[in-house]
């Protein structure tokens, strides 16, 4: 008898957890279950790698430069205007306040069409953040992150991009 009250006990619990749950959609809720993807996607056109956010690479051999390419498809019927903001850091959270110090550039960086370019250096960016020169074959420790204007005033921030420093 006891047996058979903890059966039914046990498949009445069941039974009340799988009614109590509900299948959310993706875009339901504050809180999405996935990334939102802005409507125009801005792509590392120069990225030599995806490990897995865009990477370039620099050689410390050849000056130490470091150039981005974003670019918007061509058949986009916006341009970009300007590269707003550009932070260096290991998360997301410098490019998405609203301050106005901190950031790696003090000032934008004016768009060409579909593209714009951000270049820099290993001497800049050890001058910004001291340390020791990065090793061969390692990523530079901190990523960079855009906030970029479109022409329409709009505004998306990047995935991430990675720096390899190759030799």
């Amino acid at each position: 008898m006891i047996i058979n009250i903890k059966k039914l006990s046990f498949v009445a619990l069941t039974a009340l957890l799988f009614a109590g749950c509900s299948k959310q959609s993706k875009d339901s809720g504050p809180f999405p279950l996935s990334d939102v993807k802005p409507g125009i996607p801005i792509t590392v056109s120069n990225a030599m790698d995806f490990r897995p956010e865009p990477t370039v690479s620099t050689s410390k051999s050849a000056g130490g430069t470091i150039q981005i390419v974003l670019a918007i498809p061509n058949g986009s019927s916006r341009t970009i205007k300007e590269i707003t903001k550009v932070a260096a850091s290991t998360t997301y959270t410098q490019i998405q306040s609203t301050g106005t110090t901190g950031f790696y550039t003090t000032g934008p960086i004016a768009g060409n069409g579909k593209t714009v370019t951000f270049n820099t250096s290993i001497t800049e960016y050890l001058s910004k953040f001291p340390g020791a020169i990065p090793a061969s074959n390692a990523e530079l420790a901190r990523r960079f992150y855009f906030l970029v204007t479109l022409d329409d005033n709009s505004v998306i921030v990047t995935e991430s991009v990675r720096v390899l420093v190759i030799d």
